[in-house]
């Protein structure tokens, strides 16, 4: 006989992570006509001034991508 191997199926579950050792919630803003981007922020205040100084030197250049970065978790739900 030969050995065999076997696989039980589970259930996972994700959500964001809310756990005291998470990584913060960060955001960015970057520009959609040259690629330019603000620095990584945990308020979305710096992202928006960022947009202001941009604008203000580049006229032409209106719209904008926020970047969100925020943490996840995955566990096996129990049957």
């Amino acid at each position: 006989m030969s050995p065999r191997s076997v696989i039980k199926r589970v259930d996972w579950t994700v959500q964001p992570d809310g756990e005291p050792d998470a990584k913060p919630l960060t955001y960015a803003q970057e520009c959609d006509l040259c690629g330019e981007g603000s620095a990584r922020s945990t308020t979305q205040e710096s992202g928006t001034l960022w947009i202001l100084e941009h604008v203000r030197t580049n006229p032409s250049h209106s719209s904008y991508t926020e970047i969100v970065k925020r943490g996840w978790r995955a566990w096996m739900r129990q049957p």
